[in-house]
């Protein structure tokens, strides 16, 4: 009997070098992925799903999948794929995170140049009768100086080629290293010295909470009323009204705009200013990153259908885990994560242990796990299993797994330790307890504790005295939000004290002042573990 073959839906057109970089072994249909009621038809028997934009992969269609076990994007972003729905239901997503860097770099340059010399408005002026060489007198690019916000791979990409024009490149990013940024020919400065220094700012930071708006109304104050600003990241972390403003009152000369909150977007108020290039979206629209991310894609589907590691799953690790292994994954990349928010300084090295009974077995996409968390939410690139040990490379940062037999308490611990680069130490552990294998977090920097990791957690360092504990409550529930679980450890009576809380919603950046200046905290953080 002849066996059959994996079917592999592609649900949007897709390269030939596509198809060929998926190989011989696959039974291949095709559908239209934006026609709803022919997806539904078409996935419901298919092993893997590839798709671009247009196809939703929500829940509904995963539901009616009753054998998918890939879903692949053939590209960066995931907008259209229910990566929660997709995890409960055992299936991995897949999409191709480094495709589109170059093709982003390049747009980020192109914004720039544009912005330098008017090109776009100077060629809509001509080809309108209009000859008008003095009003687009630009600047040159030679001597002058670019703001990088975010030195991820696309900000090391931009630095390198703007550095071909002459300039001189600063860089904002808290979580590189000097060795890193002199590998880079980039000088590293805070924040404020970069907004103050800059010539053109472009940004290229991760979206989160903390990043929405980061160029807002108080960082236009900061910057030359010569200065451009450049996105094509993420819609969000320039805020668009104020962005408006600065405009047209002349804080900023210019801004190139490729990327938008609500997307799309065709009529919002900075757009009819002679003095902003937008594009719709542009950052991964070339040929060659379309290509690109198809092959990507396609190579994941083969590795996913036939059980091994996958660099590019962004829900699960793929390969041969043991199975008293697997549990942890989840476990120790929210430890990677909330490592990274504790983190007040760049790293340095970092430790994976992991101790008990799976010491003995193969624990390497444990260590995969940790650093896909650790950077999950410091860089703007999409992290992967495998893309996660190269961001460590890129920053200098040396990385080590650590298995022993020895454990106190605890049948398995998992313990991510890190050195900053100040000197000091960071330290979380974890560990699963129970016939559900809860989640919980037992260890922060030396103080014992037993708390269930929840989607929002409040870290909260301060010295330890009576009613700190009732400012805290008092404060969250003036505000509405409520406390699901509290734990209190102390070095000594009267020393450091850390607190941990469980909270049932996300605890917005006033509050979070508040808390610290009641309580006088060194340390008022909030880690957002929310997919």
């Amino acid at each position: 009997m002849t066996a059959t073959k994996p079917v592999v839906l592609l649900a949007e057109e897709l390269s030939p070098a596509t198809v060929e970089a998926l190989g011989p072994d696959f039974e291949i249909r095709q559908t239209d992925g934006a026609d709803r009621s022919q997806l539904l038809s078409a996935i419901a028997d298919v092993d893997a799903i590839l798709v671009r934009s247009a196809t939703q992969v929500d829940a509904e269609a995963i539901a009616a999948a009753k054998k998918l076990k890939v879903i692949a994007r053939a590209g960066v972003g995931l907008d259209n794929v229910d990566i929660r729905s997709a995890t409960q239901a055992g299936v991995m997503v897949v999409n191709a995170p480094t495709s589109n860097i170059i093709s982003a770099a390049e747009l980020t340059v192109g914004h720039i140049l544009s912005l330098a010399r008017h090109i776009p408005q100077a060629s809509a002026a001509l080809k309108g009768g209009e000859w008008k060489r003095s009003k687009y007198t630009g600047t040159e690019l030679f001597e002058k100086k670019v703001g990088i916000i975010g030195l991820g791979r696309i900000g090391a990409l931009v630095a390198a080629r703007v550095q071909g024009f002459g300039t001189e490149v600063l860089a904002y990013d808290p979580y590189i290293t000097s060795a890193r940024a002199a590998q880079l020919n980039v000088k590293l400065v805070t924040l404020d010295e970069l907004l103050e220094q800059s010539d053109f700012v472009t940004i290229h930071m991760p979206k989160t909470p903390e990043t929405l708006g980061m160029l807002g109304a108080e960082a236009f104050e900061k910057m030359k009323e010569t200065a451009y600003v450049v996105n094509v990241a993420r819609g969000g972390l320039v805020d668009e009204e104020a962005l408006y403003t600065a405009l047209t009152e002349g804080k900023i000369a210019g801004a190139g705009v490729d990327v938008f909150v609500k997307e799309p977007s065709t009529d919002l108020p900075f757009m009819s200013l002679d003095n902003v290039i937008v594009t719709p979206h542009l950052g991964a629209s070339t040929d060659e990153a379309q290509e690109k991310a198809g092959i990507s894609v396609a190579k994941s589907v083969r590795l996913a259908l036939a059980g091994e590691l996958v660099p590019d799953a962004v829900n699960v690790a793929g390969g041969v885990i043991a199975e008293d292994v697997r549990p942890g994954i989840p476990l120790i990349e929210k430890l990677g994560r909330i490592f990274t928010a504790l983190a007040h300084d760049s790293m340095t090295a970092i430790d994976i242990e992991v101790a008990g009974e799976i010491a003995s077995l193969d624990v390497k996409a444990l260590e995969l796990a940790a650093l896909k968390g650790i950077f999950t939410d410091i860089v703007s690139e999409q992290v992967s299993y495998v893309n996660a040990p190269v961001l460590a490379e890129q920053r200098g940062i040396a990385v080590r797994l650590i298995t022993t037999p020895d454990v106190d308490d605890y049948r398995n611990l998992l313990t991510i330790r890190g050195a900053l680069s100040d000197g000091t130490q960071l330290e979380v552990a974890g560990t699963l307890t129970g016939p559900k294998q809860i989640q919980k977090l037992v260890g922060v920097n030396g103080y014992d504790l037993e708390i269930p990791i929840s989607e929002h957690l409040l870290v909260l360092i301060y010295q330890d005295r009576p009613g700190v504990i009732g400012s805290l409550g008092r404060i969250l529930g003036e505000k509405d939000i409520n406390i699901a679980g509290m734990q209190v450890a102390r070095n000594s009576e009267g020393g450091q004290a850390l607190s941990l809380l469980t909270v049932d919603s996300s605890v917005p950046q006033d509050v979070l002042e508040t808390l610290r200046e009641a309580i006088g905290a060194s340390v008022a953080r909030e880690v957002d573990l929310q997919d």
